[in-house]
């Protein structure tokens, strides 16, 4: 059983308590930008173990009544057909998801913005989309040399709508990075400061770095990790040590930016504003994450795991051609610092002796073998091989089960009939080149099985404990592997070869 190394509890009292006690130094009105997933926030989850996927979500439920949400959408993502990874989905349809979701859990998305708008048609049709559904949505126009030209920047400003806010605390967020929620926020305080004569504040949540650990600390050097591909580091806060002499670390963005965003902050705000009395990044921030860390070296092994994930991510996705080599070039360094290699990772050595294990033993299909391999919540890892009836998710998902139900291997949960009628309308119906079933084949019929086998429905009942555990294959997966995996909420790693070669590692 991994160790618990997050007080969730103990996080969730001291975050509300300093997002409370910010907004009171203004006139009860503080834009907060939310960084990061406002919910299914999974990197946080693995790296401080203890942290939930919702946290954020239960945090903003402690602050009840007192906020309301503006959610924030890029229209140059929109019409790039950007996807969020994490579920596979375009950045509209995400962004819908995460609407409803966010009101689901009974919080108040007051508006939607969709930000950096220069006439992209695919904006248009979000904006009616939603409109249609009653949402309140506002265009904001692309800022000409934002953030740089601090006078066209006031000018852009003074030119987008002003959004009508009614609680103290209107959290922005949004479906990416680069949805312009900074931009949102400076520009509705613009809008409070100049026109409404209201003290309004600005701060920033990051939960990622955590600012009192120091820059290579293996959860601050996980961020950097997560962010490779944007060519992100974890620094020290020079305005900070310079005016406190304390040490605290930021990204790098943030420090390089901050005079820019000082000297805009100080254009818009009267000079006894606290914001103006902001002196670095850190100070801007409200993040409490680093006091409610109760095992050092909990969190230390689980952010060192997930460097290694990352790495094994972006391997895959230059692979899949939609990551550039630097990325991994990055990503190397950065393991570097934490002196971890991909080796290191005990279910990737799994379920590579998986494949061995089908090679030697003449199993797989077609001459091609695969295996996976998944840890189970106590700390077991489970494996399966790939074979001409299963591939090798489906087969590990399946000893993963039995294994949580205690079932012995003996028994199958599914019917040699079901596996072969669905083969035989893969091979003789729908022409595919292997009629062996995966992932998600394997569930639906698990589910049809468990009507009549109280074996599989025990199974089924499994399924739940899958959510959130680690698993490593040595293939890339087919379309329905990876809708399966993603269903199963499983966090997966690959080798990334491709079926077509004859062996497991090139």
């Amino acid at each position: 059983m991994k160790k618990v190394g997050f007080n969730l509890q103990k996080y969730l009292e001291i975050q509300t308590q300093k997002i409370l006690e910010r907004v009171e130094i203004f006139d009860e009105k503080l834009y907060l930008e939310f960084g990061g997933k406002l919910y299914d926030d999974f990197h946080a989850m693995r790296v401080l173990p203890g942290y939930e996927s919702d946290t954020k979500v239960k945090m903003l439920q402690k602050l009840g009544n007192r906020i309301e949400i503006v959610y924030c959408i890029s229209a140059k993502d929109l019409q790039k057909g950007r996807i969020r990874h994490d579920f596979g989905l375009t950045y509209d349809n995400q962004a819908l998801r995460d609407i409803g979701e966010i009101r689901r859990h009974g919080l108040n998305v007051s508006t939607i913005v969709i930000n950096r708008f220069n006439g992209e048609e695919s904006a248009l049709r979000m904006k009616k989309q939603l409109e249609s559904s009653g949402n309140k949505v506002y265009l904001f126009n692309e800022i000409e040399e934002y953030p740089f030209d601090i006078q066209k920047v006031l000018e852009g400003y003074e030119k987008q709508p002003y959004i009508v806010t009614d609680k103290p605390i209107i959290v922005v967020t949004g479906v990416g990075g680069g949805s312009g929620k900074m931009s949102l926020c400076l520009t509705n305080l613009y809008h409070e400061t100049k026109k409404k004569q209201i003290k309004a504040g600005f701060s920033k949540f990051e939960t990622f770095p955590i600012w009192n650990l120091p820059v290579d600390h293996p959860v601050n050097v996980a961020y950097e990790a997560a962010t490779a591909d944007l060519g992100d580091e974890v620094l020290v806060d020079s305005f900070h040590l310079a005016t406190h002499n304390i040490q605290a670390v930021n990204y790098n963005r943030d420090v390089e930016n901050f005079r820019i965003m000082k000297s805009l902050v100080e254009n818009i705000v009267q000079k006894d504003n606290p914001v103006a009395k902001f002196n670095s990044p850190t100070d801007m921030g409200v993040n409490m994450a680093g006091f409610a860390i109760i095992d050092d070296e909990a969190v230390r092994e689980a952010s060192k795991e997930e460097v290694i994930r990352r790495y094994f991510k972006y391997r895959r996705d230059i692979i899949l051609g939609v990551e550039k080599e630097e990325t991994l070039q990055r990503m190397e360094k950065i393991m570097q610092k934490i002196k971890v290699k991909p080796d290191d990772y005990e279910l990737a050595k799994r379920a590579r002796k998986a494949a061995e294990e089908a090679e030697k033993k003449g199993k797989g299909n077609k001459n091609i073998f695969c295996g996976a391999a998944i840890e189970l919540p106590d700390g077991e890892i489970v494996s399966g091989k790939n074979s001409p009836f299963l591939h090798a998710e489906s087969a590990a998902v399946l000893n993963a089960i039995k294994k949580l139900a205690d079932i012995s291997d003996e028994i199958n949960l599914l019917p040699e009939s079901i596996i072969h009628n669905i083969s035989m309308l893969k091979k003789n119906v729908f022409h595919e080149h292997s009629e062996s079933l995966d992932l998600e084949e394997v569930m639906v019929a698990l589910s049809i099985g468990a009507g009549t086998n109280p074996f599989a429905e025990l199974g089924v009942k499994m399924l739940k404990k899958l959510e959130n555990c680690n698993m490593h294959i040595t293939h890339l997966p087919n379309r329905g592997d990876e809708a399966g995996l993603i269903n199963l909420k499983l966090n997966v790693t690959t080798d990334a070869l491709l079926t077509l070669q004859p062996h497991y590692l090139k």
